[in-house]
């Protein structure tokens, strides 16, 4: 057995590893040739789950032919001659392992973890009361009805009546900045007038164009579609990025 003693200084070697139950499972691990078989273990312990007392060894060269068993604990890792590209491959023999059943790679296998619609509205704290506070600080004038076909056509007309074309303008929420492009009624969108704006930066969905349809032109990502009552027209420059930076 001495022509299986491969231990020079603090020699490592760079080992595939692969798992009996993760198939997914595989990773390059550097290891020390002076390391028992049992510290082998160890630190494999660490990275897949597989008990030190249930994990098996089998040593692999790089053509897929088995070079031993690593079945000595007490043998350094050098004693069965590993070279680089070589793989190891744990096998687990536990039955009850945490590795078993395939649950760590198929999440479809993990039991949900479900709750009423009663119990959730008693929860503080959620998505859900989030969205009601934020309705109820800052309404949908929409809401109150049905459906969009229930919205006229001159649905808010009357606050386009000072937003023109070309306005410097300023959109909530965000305080978003930019020049009015277009106002009026869009035929791809909820019935009622909107303001078509290109915002100074890349904030906005699209290029002007909306549902296949343009209403204006603009650079991609700094166009908007927004009701009239998000809109403030007036003194509202360019944002200078260095503004805020001090001196």
């Amino acid at each position: 057995m001495a022509n299986k003693l491969q231990i020079q200084g603090n020699e490592s070697v760079l080992l595939r590893v692969t798992h009996s139950n993760i198939k997914s499972f595989s990773a390059d691990v550097r290891f020390s040739l002076q390391m028992t078989v049992e510290a082998v273990k160890e630190k494999l312990w660490r990275k897949c789950g597989t008990s030190v007392d249930s994990m098996c060894l089998e040593l692999y060269d790089d053509s897929g032919a088995k070079v031993s068993d690593l079945s000595d604990n007490t043998r350094p890792l050098g004693f069965y001659s590993p070279q680089d590209g070589f793989r190891l491959h744990i096998i687990d023999l536990d039955p009850s392992s945490v590795t078993s059943g395939g649950w760590l790679e198929d999440t479809s296998l993990v039991e949900k973890y479900k709750i009423s619609d009663e119990a959730y509205d008693k929860l503080d704290g959620t998505f859900r009361k989030f969205k009601e506070k934020i309705g109820h600080q800052h309404p949908n004038p929409e809401s109150k009805f049905l459906s969009y076909k229930q919205i006229p056509d001159n649905y808010m007309e009357d606050l386009c009546a000072n937003i023109k074309v070309g306005d410097r303008c300023q959109v909530e929420p965000g305080e978003k900045r930019g020049v009015v492009k277009f106002v009026g009624r869009a035929e791809t969108l909820a019935p009622g007038f909107w303001v078509g704006i290109q915002y100074d930066e890349p904030l906005g969905k699209h290029d002007g164009m909306v549902k296949g349809k343009r209403y204006f032109d603009c650079p991609p990502l700094c166009g908007g579609m927004v009701r009239p009552d998000k809109v403030k027209v007036g003194d509202f420059p360019e944002r200078d990025p260095f503004e805020e930076d001090e001196i």
